[in-house]
């Protein structure tokens, strides 16, 4: 029975490590999967999926996913599944529920100021399994939120979605993203 899952994490928590990975394994397995982002994640390119610590593959876009045969599918993977909005989630439980065919996203749960994102929250009511993807704040601490980091403070104010890597972002545990504390003093 396929089922829809919601694989969140905080920055730096290896997602997207693990969506490639995921996606490895199924194709060792002789299956089909389609790896999907968002078309407005273009950090590494147009068609390209790409983890900090160097995995990489090819991907299509969430948005052009009606110009394929997704019953020719043995998976569905959704990288930075954040930046989704209500009518793709629903798109995606379409595919587990009528299709038959699973779907993993991954992505970020709340943004730097702490709240959902859109994707993020319908894939929380909807998904049959949410899993969390650990990381650690500087502290040792599980880092649960999202830092947006401008010369080397944090900010809590700005556009919800501006991308980003390790120069602007940064996860910390809840007391120390409360604080604004990158680091011990």
């Amino acid at each position: 029975m396929a089922k829809l899952y919601f694989r969140y994490g905080a920055m730096g928590s290896s997602k997207t490590a693990n969506a490639i990975m995921v996606r490895h394994n199924y194709l060792e397995r002789g299956q089909k999967v389609l790896m999907l982002k968002p078309r407005l994640d273009n950090r590494d390119g147009e068609t390209i999926v790409a983890s900090r610590c160097g995995l990489k593959c090819e991907c299509a876009f969430i948005e052009d996913i009606d110009q394929f045969d997704l019953s020719a599918f043995d998976c569905l993977i959704v990288d930075e599944c954040q930046f989704l909005t209500k009518k793709q989630v629903e798109k995606l439980v379409h595919v587990v529920d009528v299709i038959g065919v699973p779907v993993i996203c991954y992505g970020l749960r709340a943004d730097f100021q702490g709240n959902l994102f859109e994707g993020s929250q319908w894939l929380l009511a909807w998904a049959d399994t949410i899993e969390e993807v650990k990381t650690i704040c500087w502290c040792g601490r599980k880092a649960t939120c999202n830092a947006r980091v401008i010369g080397g403070r944090v900010v809590k104010e700005g556009e919800q979605i501006v991308l980003g890597g390790n120069e602007s972002y940064v996860s910390l545990c809840r007391k120390h993203w409360a604080e604004g504390v990158l680091r011990e003093e």
